[in-house]
């Protein structure tokens, strides 16, 4: 039976590979690598061939449903989609537009979430729309929006393979992105110092020139540390930070306190290393740093950021090839869904909600009044949900009941609530709690765009039909802001709504379907002839001069107690992505990794009598969850470690919602737990 080869890309992690969807009578049933894509070279990781496994799985939805009494039932797209309406419409009449919010997704495409902000701003007149930037990479966007002038990943992901020395942390990389992992060996086969910093041993820690082992959030501590260290043996870029920064003299009084000694006590990292790992970075003619959420997760994420971003900075590493700042993004398109405005603060591009002239740019663009003050953060509106400020949300492939801190506030929250629309895939822990489902395409039954974490905007295209009744998210969009009686929604494919986003966010000026289908670009792109932008921040910075933060070591918000006497971090693991809604409806990938589990330090389950493979308890202060016992060395003594991808044993039942008062994103990285025998 002939096949088709469909390119696409890849629905999981952020790093944007390219592969052929194999099709056969209308149905996926393989994935090919592309062996011409500059990002994967041709490889995939384990997720990506497994990439078809979900799209046709019985579990899809396939038709609307609304609430009748305790019951989900089966309805018409008119009923729902008139439902929905007539709940935004009462809700916003009786209580105000603010009290409504949307919440957008970052497994939707570029031109998908530009409409969900679009619907929010101009249809529902608020600007309550966010997405799980908020809960992963929002600490990047404001730490490198301080420190840099622009708050995305600085460099590209077949750089890493070039650097002479690349510093990893908060990132289990041959895990959670291993194509980028993948490079990053090859750096080493070239002679690269690699440098991991992770409480856990992780498969790069294992292979890395230097790796060391902190006491989960004392991040800031070991940086400064390496600074201390770097300007007290005159290792730093004395003309970079003369001629391209400010505030170099506070840093070094600040910093001066760290020393190696000082940061042994409270990191845990032996002194010697923390030297030599200085010595290592600042010595290297091209250093990179890599982190991910083990950084951006934390009550004091943004100045984690920014931390990482005074140490590339005091050493020259920031504006050449082979160096920088590169967070690693969780999700497809989590960079793409910032890009296009899916923030409560920015409109697409990263332009103020709050600067007037800004402002009247949008009101002309879209042909109506927009609301001058900043939103609500998805964080804040669970809590405002409580209090009884937000009345209605309506949720773009989001799965707030698993993926969000202490889940039972969540939960009481949406029930809360007078109105909940859910717009998905499956029918997720979330969904379960609508009064209105709607099913959505993947991303193997639509056209559209992602952008990498690299700012590559890579393309995504319709293999075959979605299932049922299913309807891609951009057409949802439309159709309801249309029913709001909202003009300027009338698109007839996403390369027209490709096309406004360039015409309003000059990073995307220069960046249309066409161009796109036949070459790689990254933004900034701000005109048709413009190549595109690899290295940000060469010759100076988009701020002028890249900015020093003096920033002091401060504990999390919760520290382990007599009756908590654990820290419980939590993350990724090689089989599963976010909350499973895909890979554990991907056959191969559930047997590799079928059951909840928390992994305990062999001396600490030896004193709690333990074994490997037992049942155990994990309590809280906010909840307990059951789950199987790992017995490792892979993890300090006192730690434990919990992925967040099972329902069943949901870590964030545990987690704690103390949050970044800048960024506003919650503490997933550092709270107290105790551990004991089911």
């Amino acid at each position: 039976m002939p096949a088709d080869f469909v390119l696409t890309t890849c629905p999981y992690c952020g790093t944007g590979c390219n592969f052929f969807l194999q099709v056969v009578d209308g149905r996926v049933v393989g994935v090919v690598p592309c062996k011409t894509d500059e990002t994967s070279g041709g490889s995939l990781c384990i997720k990506g061939y497994n990439a078809h496994a979900f799209v046709g799985h019985p579990d899809r939805l396939t038709e609307p449903m609304v609430r009748r009494g305790e019951q989900l039932a089966k309805a018409s797209w008119d009923e729902a989609l008139d439902r929905i309406v007539a709940e935004v419409k009462r809700i916003s009449s009786e209580h105000g537009p603010d009290s409504v919010m949307v919440l957008a997704s970052a497994k939707c495409t570029n031109e998908e979430n530009y409409l969900f902000q679009k619907l929010a701003r101009v249809a529902i007149g608020t600007n309550n729309v966010d997405h799980c930037a908020r809960l992963c990479h929002a600490s990047t966007v404001s730490g490198l929006l301080q420190s840099f002038g622009s708050g995305a990943m600085t460099n590209t992901i077949p750089e890493f393979e070039n650097a002479d020395c690349v510093l990893v942390t908060g990132s289990n990389t041959l895990e959670a992105h291993p194509l980028i992992g993948a490079r990053i060996l090859k750096a080493k086969e070239k002679c690269a110092k690699v440098i991991v910093v992770d409480p856990r041993e992780t498969p790069l820690s294992r292979i890395a020139t230097l790796s060391l082992c902190q006491t989960p959030g004392t991040d800031v501590a070991w940086v400064n540390g390496m600074i201390n260290v770097i300007v007290s043996e005159e290792l730093h870029d004395e003309e970079f930070v003369n001629g391209r920064t400010s505030g170099f003299d506070k840093l070094k009084e600040v910093v001066k306190k760290y020393t190696p000694d000082v940061v042994e006590e409270t990191t845990g990292i032996p002194a010697d290393d923390l030297v030599r790992a200085a010595r290592m970075y600042a010595e290297a003619d091209g250093a990179m740093i890599a982190y991910a959420m083990g950084i951006t997760q934390h009550s004091n994420g943004t100045n984690l950021v920014r931390t990482l971003a005074n140490l590339a900075m005091v050493t020259g590493n920031v504006g050449r090839e082979c160096t920088g700042v590169n967070p690693l993004r969780g999700q497809c398109n989590v960079q793409g869904a910032c890009d296009a405005g899916a923030l409560p603060n920015l409109y697409p591009g990263y332009q103020s909600v709050e600067d007037a002239d800004i402002k009247s740019k949008f009101e002309k663009a879209w042909g109506g009044e927009l609301s001058g003050a900043k939103g609500m953060t998805l964080t804040c509106a669970f809590n405002k949900a409580l209090t009884g400020e937000v009345k209605a949300m309506i949720v773009f492939g989001e799965n707030p009941m698993l993926s969000d801190p202490d889940i039972g506030h969540v939960e009481a929250a949406i029930q809360k609530l007078d109105f909940l629309a859910v717009v998905d895939i499956f029918p997720t822990e979330t969904a379960k709690l609508a009064d209105v489902v709607l099913p959505a395409a993947c991303y193997a039954e639509k056209d559209g765009t992602f952008t990498a974490t690299d700012r590559a905007i890579r393309v995504v295209r319709r293999a075959v039909d979605p299932p049922g009744e299913a309807r891609a998210d951009w057409q949802i969009a439309c159709e309801l802001a249309r029913r709001l009686g909202c003009q300027g929604f009338d698109f007839k494919s996403p390369a027209e709504v490709l096309a406004e986003i360039g015409a309003v966010a000059p990073l995307y000026g220069g960046i249309d379907r066409d161009r796109v289908d036949s070459e790689v670009v990254r933004w900034p792109c701000p005109s048709k002839n413009h190549a595109g932008t690899r290295v940000l921040h060469e010759g100076s910075f988009k701020m002028g001069r890249g900015a020093f933060a003096v920033v002091d070591h401060t504990p999390p918000a919760e520290e382990p107690s007599d009756d908590f006497p654990f820290v419980l971090t939590t993350g990724r693991n090689l089989f599963h992505f976010h909350t499973g809604t895909m890979t554990r409806r991907s056959a191969k990938l559930q047997r590799e990794s079928p059951e909840p589990y928390v992994e305990i330090n062999a001396e600490d389950a030896e004193r709690l009598g333990i074994a490997d493979g037992a049942s155990v308890r994990v309590t809280s202060r906010r909840g307990a969850i059951t789950v199987v016992a790992r017995v490792t060395r892979w993890i300090d003594k006192g730690t434990i470690f919990i992925p967040f991808h099972y329902a069943e044993g949901a870590a964030n039942r545990l987690t704690n919602n103390a949050l970044d008062p800048i960024a506003q994103i919650p503490e997933f990285k550092v709270c107290a737990a105790s551990l004991e025998h089911a």
